[in-house]
């Protein structure tokens, strides 16, 4: 909805061409209606192997002719075949400073470790799960009394803060992926 509202008002240079989903109720579908965005559903579960369904998706969002394209919620699995597809205009948002946690579970994971911070990480997407180039990140400190879900409150926050700045980065012609490395500016990202 951050993303959506950004590109209205003008913040993010750009505009959101389509939302698909694999999941039928997602919000992120009613949301896009509401802001008459064409919103479609590809069921992964509607095809006969993950090929099948990734050539559907991939057919749908060529359909869109967008410059970039935005994981959000998104829990597949990419074939390196897809990745590479979309490759260098693929962006993600994983709920941890990467390379920490990758996968699932994070916030639960970073309280078992004793994690001081945790947070979120914008990167594009390659073959390696969430591996790609970091071109962002968003910290909160770990308080003594969170569980799972107050940690993950407040990454959300974060989310909503770094993945618009980062779609605005790249809509702008400011951010690139150039021989596997983020760039801001021509210059690489360093974390």
């Amino acid at each position: 909805q951050v993303i959506i509202d950004q590109c209205a008002d003008g913040e993010i240079p750009g505009r959101v061409v389509g939302v698909i989903s694999n999941e039928p109720s997602v919000r992120g579908l009613e949301r896009s209606a509401h802001a008459g965005i064409p919103g479609v559903v590809i069921d992964h579960r509607d095809h006969k192997t993950r090929n099948d369904f990734e050539v559907a998706l991939g057919r749908q969002i060529d359909s869109y002719k967008p410059d970039l394209v935005i994981l959000a919620g998104f829990m597949r699995i990419l074939s390196p075949a897809f990745v590479d597809r979309f490759v260098g205009r693929l962006l993600n948002i994983h709920p941890s400073l990467l390379p920490c946690y990758p996968g699932l579970d994070t916030h639960q994971r970073a309280i078992t470790d004793g994690a001081k911070e945790h947070g979120a990480s914008v990167h594009f997407v390659t073959r390696d799960l969430d591996a790609g180039p970091v071109i962002i990140r968003g910290r909160v400190n770990v308080l003594k009394h969170d569980s799972a879900q107050t940690l993950a409150g407040r990454v959300h926050e974060v989310e909503h803060q770094i993945y618009p700045e980062a779609v605005g980065w790249f809509a702008s012609g400011r951010l690139a992926l150039q021989d596997g490395i983020a760039m801001m500016d021509g210059k690489p990202i360093i974390h």
